[in-house]
Parts: structure tokens; sequence; C-alpha cells
């Protein structure tokens, strides 16, 4: 192995626990494959300008049921958020249920055809 495993992002940490995983594949006959889903030791940004940006569209149900999250969030916790920090909120968290949970994951039991 070349000893340097390219990085998911400009300035994310070095992870040699992926790259030891990586060469034990190797050594074991397999394609080293390794993904890494979220920024590692790094949590959701908050409050910032984000260079970055995605368009969703979703029902005015779903609409509805993000806007009284946050107005939850709000009245009973005392965090008051916008709704982008609270869909990058859930964006990681999906994230990180897939990462550590692979095939049995939230995500993929919801978006496997049945």
């Amino acid at each position: 192995m070349s000893g340097h495993m390219s990085r998911p992002f400009p300035g994310a940490p070095h992870d040699e626990a992926a790259d030891e995983a990586a060469e034990g594949e190797e050594q074991h006959g397999r394609t080293a494959q390794v993904r890494q889903l979220r920024p590692a030791n790094r949590r959701t940004t908050g409050r910032e300008r984000h260079e970055e940006k995605i368009t969703v569209y979703v029902s005015s149900d779903e609409l509805f049921a993000l806007e009284r999250a946050r107005l939850v969030l709000r009245a009973e916790h005392g965090i008051a958020v916008d709704r982008g920090r609270l869909v990058r909120e859930a964006v990681a968290e999906m994230l990180i249920d897939l990462d550590s949970q692979g095939d049995d994951s939230v995500v993929v039991t919801r978006l496997r055809p049945s």
C-alpha cells in the first residue's frame, strides 16, 4: 500500500484506523475500498456561512413537521435552531447510523424495496 489514503475533504484528519483496515483487506486479496461517510471527529456545523448548497423539495406535511420539530426544540428544550441546522443534524445522524449499522441502518431499511 502507498502509505497515505486520500482524505474525504481538504483538511480532514488522517484516519490511521481506516488505513489499517484497508491494508487488512488487501492482504486478504480483496480490493481495499475505504469509505468515510462523514467527517471524522467533527460535529455538524452551526450557524455559519456554508459554501455548498442543495435544494430539497418536501411536501407541505413534511415542511409542517420540520417546523413543528423546530418549535418543540425551542419551547420544550430551550434549543433555538433554524430549519437548515435541524436538517444538517438529521443528515449527520443518518450518516452515523449508515456508517455504523450498514445494512441494518434506518436509511437502508426505509429505502430498500420491500
